[in-house]
Formats: structure tokens, C-alpha cells, sequence
């Protein structure tokens, strides 16, 4: 099983400006279109409640998985699991890849876990001073540059 995070950032490195600051807002077609793509081809998406309730709906062509302790949602699996669990159970039922979504808290939950493989990093050239953090809980973990793609005139991708 292969798990990416899938992320776009302001130039000054936020996700948003505050929590119900959806993406739809802010980024260029270039990065939605590189996300609808990618996370097609992954063909799970793990979004946690609130990251879930800014987008308002199932994304289609995608198995949507979402965090969360007291809500249903029309044509979503809803879990509690660990990050571990909840990939052994999709690699059970015969998904390969999954792409994490956001926000902060699952980003972060995924990471402590250990089972994620890559990171996909769109930037785009807008500021916001302050806002909302990739990871809400530090961190110690090495990468590697895989490459820079420019996605458009003003948005490059970080693998």
C-alpha cells in the first residue's frame, strides 16, 4: 500500500487561513487539476471532518474516507481507525494507493504513524501572515527532494 500526502501552501507556508478557508478560495486550475488527477489515480481519499465539511461533498471517481467521532455523510465511509488499521483494511478490499487530504490533525495523525510514503506539495504565490500549519504537532522526519515541477505560470509542485 502506498500513501501520499497531497497539500497545496501558501508562499509563506499555510495550508489556510483559518479552518473554514477552503482551497476552492485560493489556488490556481493548475493545482486542481493536478489534484483531481492524482487522487483519481490513487483512488482513495482520507479527509479529516472539517477538511471534509469545507469541500461540502463525496468527491466523485474516488473512494472518500473521512475522520470522524459523530457524523455520517451521504456516500462516504466514515472511521475512527488508526492510521495503520485503516490502510491494512483498504489494502484487504484491494486498494493500492491512498491519498490523504487534510487537514492539520490528519496530516500530522498520518505522519506520526509512520505509513506515509510521499508528500506532494503544490505552492502557490499568494500570502495570508498567518494561518493554519501542514502538521498542528512537531515533527522530526528526513525527506528527499524527488523533483520540482512547475504546474503553471505561478505554481510549482514539490514531490
Amino acid at each position: 500500500m502506498k500513501v501520499f500526502i497531497i497539500a497545496v501552501l501558501s508562499a509563506d507556508g499555510f495550508i489556510a487561513k483559518n479552518p473554514k478557508h477552503t482551497p476552492m478560495e485560493w489556488t490556481s486550475k493548475e493545482d486542481k487539476r493536478f489534484f483531481s488527477q492524482r487522487t483519481k489515480q490513487a483512488g482513495v481519499v482520507v479527509f479529516g471532518q472539517n477538511t471534509f465539511e469545507t469541500i461540502g461533498k463525496a468527491l466523485p471517481g474516488r473512494h472518500n474516507v473521512v475522520y470522524s467521532m459523530d457524523k455520517q455523510y451521504e456516500g462516504v465511509e466514515v472511521t475512527q481507525k488508526e492510521p495503520k488499521a485503516l490502510m491494512e483494511d483498504l489494502e484487504k478490499r484491494g486498494f493500492k494507493e491512498v491519498a490523504i487530504c487534510g487537514g492539520a490533525t490528519i496530516y500530522t495523525m498520518f505522519m506520526q504513524a509512520g505509513v506515509v510514503d510521499k508528500l506532494y506539495l503544490s505552492v502557490e504565490p499568494v500570502l495570508f501572515g498567518q494561518g493554519l500549519t501542514l502538521f498542528n504537532k512537531e515533527l522530526d522526519k528526513k525527506l528527499t527532494l524527488v523533483s520540482i515541477q512547475k504546474l503553471g505560470d505561478n505554481t510549482i509542485l514539490i514531490e
